[in-house]
């Protein structure tokens, strides 16, 4: 049983990895109609929605792609900040999505930035406490840990609706406005799926590794 949640805690986010690497090296390759930069949908969206003083920026790494709140800065890499490829479409649509969350105070977005802190601090002691509780059979301190380690839990499980919505608002700006064409609209959605499935499956493996300890906690006792 043990082996078994372990594969489950290691294969799933491996393959929801490979998967949304996948999908967006393949649309990578293929051009958006509009020989459109990410950067220039980007704009157009953030405009669109009177985020004026809301940037755009290119920041290093792969898929490294996100909406900095506390700046107003959507920070696009250097395959979507230049790039005119239905990826680049995809991703840069999907980060102002983050921004319009942000401007109209939607709800899980604003849940999710009020117990970050909290659930940082949580998680980054919780398997210490765990292993100390292990170590010294004091089982109060294992669960205390666990505890700490749901509140990581329940953060992923907040970030899911606010992932999913900002790729609905991504596909609707970008019908909106008229940016891509019917043909790209298959594209963008498998990029915009596969990323939100690594989440999904993040999800899935936090709480079987959470199963596992509460089991290892009954096998002790």
């Amino acid at each position: 049983m043990d082996l078994l949640l372990i594969a489950v805690i290691i294969i799933v986010p491996l393959i929801a990895d490979l998967n949304v690497k996948g999908t967006y090296k393949k649309y990578l390759k293929v051009k958006n109609q509009g020989n459109l930069s990410g950067q220039e949908i980007a704009r157009q969206i953030l405009d669109h929605n009177g985020l004026t003083d809301v940037y755009v920026v290119e920041t290093s790494g792969f898929l490294s792609d996100h909406y900095d709140p506390k700046r107003k800065t959507v920070r696009l890499s250097k395959a979507v900040f230049e790039g005119e490829t239905v990826a680049a479409i995809a991703i840069a649509a999907h980060e102002c999505g983050h921004a319009i969350q942000d401007k109209e105070g939607y709800w899980f977005m604003r849940l999710r930035s009020a117990i970050y802190p909290i659930v940082n601090i949580a998680t980054s002691v919780s398997y210490y406490i765990i292993l100390i509780g292990f170590l010294f059979q004091i089982l109060d301190m294992v669960y205390l840990g666990i505890a700490f380690t749901t509140l990581g839990l329940i953060f992923q499980l907040v970030t899911l609706p606010v992932e999913f919505n900002a790729s609905s608002r991504a596909k609707e700006e970008l019908i909106k406005l008229r940016i891509v064409q019917d043909s790209e609209t298959t594209g963008i959605s498998k990029v915009l799926t596969s990323a939100a499935l690594t989440y999904v499956a993040g999800v899935l493996a936090s709480a079987v590794q959470i199963l596992r300890l509460i089991l290892a906690v009954k096998n002790n006792d």
